[in-house]
């Protein structure tokens, strides 16, 4: 919870949903640091508490929206297809109002229509939302796509920060990711 009061919410790269649960209720999980109606009061849902609630449930609302997930805003997670997962997991992070967005892999396992199609959310995050992000990801394409500042990195040990044309162009980088021709 310290983290999230920081402003910083995160993705994992494997799955942190409740998979009983329904696309906006994880989403309005994301929301908990935000709440301030007590237990006792959210159980009665009277009053503050079903304002407060009501009030939150707009905002989750705006990000299925923004992340096209309104068909399966009521359906458990856990009967939804792998890439809407990967979804409702960035949505419940961005549902707590970051200032900060930590992807881990979010594309890590998904074909190549889901991996465009996140893409473009990120993309969309950062253009309309204008949330710094830190991605985290092996899909090179990708990162070069979307990132203005790329830090590569080979176990550990930090090869070239730059830009993404800077970075692919540093024969260190080259040789640890592609080997040294022989």
């Amino acid at each position: 919870m310290a983290i999230a009061e920081r402003g910083i919410a995160r993705t994992f790269q494997n799955l942190g949903l409740f998979s009983n649960l329904t696309v906006l209720d994880n989403i309005l999980l994301g929301r908990h640091h935000l709440m301030r109606t007590g237990l006792l009061a959210a159980a009665v849902w009277w009053g503050k508490a079903r304002r407060e609630e009501l009030a939150h449930r707009i905002q989750c609302e705006e990000i299925i929206e923004l992340l096209e997930l309104e068909p399966y805003r009521f359906r458990p997670v856990g009967l939804l297809p792998y890439g809407v997962r990967k979804r409702v997991e960035v949505a419940r992070a961005l549902a707590m109002e970051p200032s900060l967005l930590l992807l881990d892999e979010p594309v890590a396992g998904m074909n190549l229509e889901e991996t465009e199609d996140m893409a473009r959310y990120i993309r969309e995050i950062n253009e309309e939302l204008r949330i710094a992000m830190i991605l985290v990801e092996h899909d090179m394409h990708m990162v070069m796509d979307l990132a203005a500042r790329v830090m590569a990195m080979d176990f550990g040990r930090v090869l070239r920060i730059g830009t993404p044309a800077e970075v692919q162009g540093d024969e260190s980088v080259v040789a640890a990711y592609l080997g040294v021709a022989r």
